[in-house]
């Protein structure tokens, strides 16, 4: 075995979303950092290149990461379909300059379409599928010692020109497990809510409901939550040593489990740091918190994501979203009630919709009285149930660094893209200008509500105006553009649950599926 340890490169890639560039705020990338902490607990040298945070060219990463000299580079995002097309043609300029180490790409799409990835991009070297602290340092633990490949559970990679897919890794069932690699970042770079120190953070992974369209849920597989009492001290460690003042759920679902999420909220509020919370639940789990909010606002809980998606009741059924109209209307006023501010995304495009449709859906998201929207375009991703469903729709963008559900993606038959657009802009400034919103933009007593609000409307702004500029004078949709089927291939929604639920820990696994 080498004594030198190899030298590790963690890149986050740029990503061309309008939400990565228009604020001129960032958050850390946490799914690096979470790579970085054992790598750096095992011995290993480690460096991050956040390249979104630098806005950098293609050209600056590289020379950039040449200076690193590392021995293995390790590419994710958190965007991971859109910034696909740019992470391929950044491994491509990285290999040219540094030959000789091994790329590792990592994330939600290329856990899925690992095959295609390892076929048709030989820069790239490895894949890991799935959760990646243990799988990464695996992976590295065995480059160092040049041990078998195959007895890395949770690999694909090439060898002799075949793409070899090992067995699924074993789900990571303590998250305390691994630690944040906290101190690869300079804290005082990233920010969020309006300048406020802020970090990306997880207390759970995993969702156990059965949404046909989220990418997420089957990629964490089974829900699990970090120690209440272990988290709560990390995140007040955070602001004493490092200033942090926000807090960033990462997580599908946080409150998951009501013991285990008020255990947190209590132990975070006996920590007495003046810590912002913000993340997303389900309006079903607000309901069922209704006499443990103040608990929430307590612990510094300011703003909650809903997903409300649509207010048709068959949409709901049909995408199995598992929640109605009444509960969502009721948790949007448990949180106004309690000084936390609601967030409502709605979601465009499920079904074949009409412009009488856009105008019900104005309507109800009046009735549900939100205190802020954001209102998205689907996005079929092919390991998702949902694609099937909609593998006959006509693809209108085939750019897909534009898959970023701010975009629209698949035409609606009834109504042309440009009126799709226009409903969808003027019910997002119908909605954020309202005088119920502006008199809480204005008036409302409590100031972190208020600059929740003014902060939310003057980015919104911003964006709103990019984008009507956007579509106006760049955008680039077909008219008569290939099915979803002919435009990315069939479904892969067999490969939909990643981690193996059953095998307890990473030791030594042989190979049980070779690549095609």
């Amino acid at each position: 075995m080498p004594n030198t340890p190899l030298r590790v490169a963690l890149i986050n890639p740029p990503h061309t979303a309008i939400g990565s560039r228009i604020p001129c705020e960032h958050l850390p990338p946490l799914g690096l950092l979470s790579i970085g902490g054992p790598l750096l607990d095992a011995g290993f040298p480690v460096q991050l290149l956040d390249a979104d945070l630098d806005n950098l060219s293609l050209d600056e990463i590289v020379q950039r990461t040449v200076a690193m000299q590392p021995d293995v580079l390790m590419l994710g995002h958190s965007g991971s379909s859109s910034v696909h097309v740019t992470v391929v043609e950044l491994c491509r300029l990285l290999k040219e300059q540094l030959p000789q180490a091994r790329v590792v790409y990592g994330g939600v799409h290329p856990t899925y379409h690992w095959d295609e990835i390892l076929r048709d991009c030989p820069q790239i070297d490895f894949i890991v599928r799935g959760e990646g602290e243990q799988t990464a340092l695996a992976l590295v633990r065995a480059l160092q010692s040049q041990a078998p490949l195959l007895e890395v559970a949770g690999i694909a990679y090439r060898q002799d020109g075949d793409v070899q897919c090992t067995v699924d890794a074993p789900m990571l069932r303590n998250l305390d497990d691994y630690r944040v690699g906290w101190e690869l970042i300079d804290h005082t770079r990233y920010s969020y809510w309006g300048g406020k120190r802020a970090v990306v953070v997880q207390f759970s992974r995993g969702c156990p409901y059965l949404c046909s369209y989220c990418g997420q849920r089957g990629f964490w597989t089974r829900w699990r939550h970090r120690d209440p009492q272990v988290f709560a001290r990390e995140l007040a460690r955070l602001h004493r040593e490092q200033g942090v003042e926000l807090i960033n759920f990462a997580d599908e679902l946080p409150t998951g489990s009501r013991k285990a999420w008020q255990a947190f909220l209590e132990a975070l509020i006996a920590e007495n740091v003046p810590l912002l919370l913000v993340g997303s639940t389900r309006a079903s789990d607000i309901v069922r918190d209704a006499d443990i909010l103040h608990l929430y606002r307590q612990a510094g809980v300011i703003r909650f994501l809903l997903g409300i998606e649509s207010y048709d009741e068959a949409t709901l059924a049909a995408i199995r979203k598992g929640g109605n109209v009444r509960e969502d209307q009721q948790a949007i006023r448990l949180l106004r009630q309690h000084g936390i501010v609601s967030m409502a995304t709605y979601v465009v495009g499920f079904q074949e919709e009409t412009d009488r449709d856009y105008w019900r859906s104005f309507r109800h998201l009046l009735r549900y009285d939100p205190d802020q929207i954001q209102l998205l375009y689907v996005t079929p991703h092919r390991w998702t149930p949902f694609y099937e469903t909609a593998e006959s729709r006509q693809v209108i963008q085939t750019d897909t660094r534009r898959w970023d559900y701010k975009h629209q993606v698949l035409a609606v038959r009834r109504v042309p893209a440009w009126r799709v657009f226009l409903w969808f802009k003027l019910i997002e400034v119908a909605m954020q200008a309202r005088p119920k919103a502006l008199a809480r933009v204005l008036w409302h007593g409590d100031a972190d509500f208020r600059h929740a609000m003014r902060w939310y409307t003057r980015i919104g702004r911003r964006v709103w105006f990019h984008e009507v500029a956007e579509f106006i004078f760049s955008s680039r949709l077909l008219k008569h553009g290939p099915t979803l089927r002919e435009f990315l291939g069939p479904t892969l929604a067999q490969r939909e649950y990643v981690l193996d639920k059953r095998r307890p820990a990473l030791n030594s696994e042989r190979v049980i599926a070779r690549g095609r």
